[in-house]
């Protein structure tokens, strides 16, 4: 073993609460590598530093720390959920804080703490190749499934960060969780080449070959245009939330859509975000949408825009997508916010009302392709939080021309979630090869090509009408027609590789 490193642990053990909080500090920050800091080199740092810390440890001792690294994690990443809670669902300071903790504590037990424990546990003789191989599997296969058990948390992924640099040419061949794990990898290769430095030459070696290929796949292309280009605005009401759904303020809302949509009737298709319009789609439908239906009718334009729809039959709203027209068409939300749009366990979690005052807090769940037909192309559409699950955005392939994302990150005020939030999107965008169009309350708004760069942002907080001229693709990329079972089914792989070389080694 590397004498520094022997001296990094003999220290450790002499400085026990000391290792404690270089956990959490690591953990926390893990997240500079994500927007709006994109300093993506630092995870491999931080991930590299946590899996020595594992290595050694007894498999009660791995559950303590990874546990502590994912308080640092979730605790620094997702600080925005007291915004959310505390300054739009009301909930008094005392609350949103322990609600918040709550939170972060299991998703911190649930994933980091529960892999470190399993490794430990399964594999308690350590080996320096687990540092290389076994480790960055697990912490990937561990956001595989953070991704989907307990209703799922795609949030904070390795890959997320990556969207600027060579490695986000496996998105398209494999999606997020690719990334992902070409990332844990070159965090493996360093924690490895630093407990055997002796073998750098073959790591920095690996790493090379791997910054190649990825440089090599950022030239292939899966995709081809598709018809003429279509002119779209997006429309930027900026709306607060905290007044958004107060009764006079309906109709300065309203006003100003409708001036700001004015201006751009030269636009093939004119968006609105999430929920603009705050009432319910009976209500405003007669007297104020076809009146401007007709309008855009007249300047050969189409409207889209997010609106709540009541369902009379099933005693409950959805958050939905209308495309105004002689033929109108809509989509209803598929993927609901837990919390937020829906109470799950409501017999046993149904005393959390009495704390929370979250508007639309009880929605019905949609269904269906997410699919609308508008400006000559057919748009694959999302709402919101929908597009953090890319398995479910492929949903919308082949058909989809141009990928269209409604959402209010106004929900989570000055923090770090609209910018990870615009990050995500763009990650959608690269895996399925499409144009992303992101239409939202209070920014951020964009133009995302179909590589995953950003053409054109809105400012923050600011009233604001962002046009640009699109151009639909089609094609299927490798993930749009895989989805995640070629990378799940590579985790399995490589797991099951690790198992055999440990028996071996025993």
């Amino acid at each position: 073993m590397n004498p520094l490193l022997v001296s990094f642990y003999a220290w450790f053990e002499r400085h026990p609460r000391l290792l404690e909080l270089a956990l959490i500090l690591a953990g926390g920050l893990q997240v500079l590598g994500l927007s709006p800091f994109d300093l993506y080199p630092v995870p491999i740092l931080t991930l590299a530093f946590f899996f020595l810390v594992i290595y050694r440890a007894t498999p009660w001792q791995a559950l303590w720390r990874g546990w502590l690294f994912g308080l640092g994690l979730f605790g620094a990443g997702i600080s925005w959920v007291y915004n959310s809670i505390h300054l739009f669902g009301h909930a008094i300071q005392p609350v949103a804080a322990f609600l918040t903790l709550l939170f972060v504590m299991a998703l911190s037990i649930v994933y980091p703490a529960s892999m470190s424990w399993l490794l430990r546990r399964l594999f308690n003789q350590a080996r320096p190749w687990m540092l290389l191989l076994l480790f960055p599997v697990a912490w990937v296969f561990f956001e595989w499934l953070r991704g989907w058990m307990l209703t799922g948390f795609p949030w904070l992924l390795l890959g997320h960060g990556l969207v600027d640099t060579w490695l986000v040419a496996w998105a398209p061949l494999a999606g997020v969780y690719a990334v992902s794990l070409v990332m844990a990898l070159l965090a493996g290769m360093l924690s490895y080449t630093l407990m055997r430095p002796r073998h750098w030459p073959v790591t920095l070696a690996a790493t090379a070959v791997v910054l190649l290929v990825s440089w090599g796949l950022g030239h292939v292309s899966w995709t081809r245009a598709a018809g003429e280009p279509r002119k779209i605005s997006i429309v930027q009401g900026n709306v607060p939330q905290e007044i958004k759904w107060l009764p006079e303020q309906r109709q300065p809302t309203l006003d100003l859509y409708r001036r700001l949509t004015r201006e751009h009737w030269d636009s093939d298709l004119i968006i609105w975000p999430e929920t603009a319009v705050p009432d319910y789609l009976s209500m405003v439908l007669d007297d104020y949408l076809q009146p401007l239906e007709r309008e855009a009718r007249l300047n050969q334009t189409e409207l889209l825009l997010g609106i709540f729809i009541y369902d009379f039959l099933r005693e409950g709203a959805y958050n939905s997508v209308v495309k105004l027209g002689p033929e109108p068409e809509v989509y209803r939300k598929r993927r609901l916010v837990i919390f937020g749009e829906y109470i799950p366990g409501r017999a046993l979690l149904g005393w959390m009302e009495g704390y929370l005052d979250i508007p639309m807090s009880d929605l019905l769940t949609g269904n269906g392709k997410p699919l609308i037909h508008a400006a000559g192309t057919t748009l694959g559409l999302s709402i919101c939080y929908e597009d953090a699950y890319g398995e479910e955005i492929a949903d919308a392939m082949p058909e989809s021309g141009i990928l269209v994302n409604l959402s209010n990150d106004a929900w989570f005020g000055d923090s770090l979630a609209p910018h990870q939030h615009l990050q995500i999107s763009r990650m959608r965008a690269a895996e399925l090869e499409r144009p992303l169009v992101r239409a939202t309350n209070t920014g951020i708004s964009a133009f995302i090509d179909a590589r995953g760069e950003l053409s054109s942002v809105s400012p923050q907080f600011e009233t604001h009408v962002l046009t640009e001229t699109v151009q639909p693709l089609q094609g299927m990329t490798p993930f749009a027609r895989y989805r995640n079972y070629p990378v799940v089914l590579l985790l399995l792989l490589l797991i099951l590789t690790s198992v055999w070389l440990y028996r071996r080694s025993r």
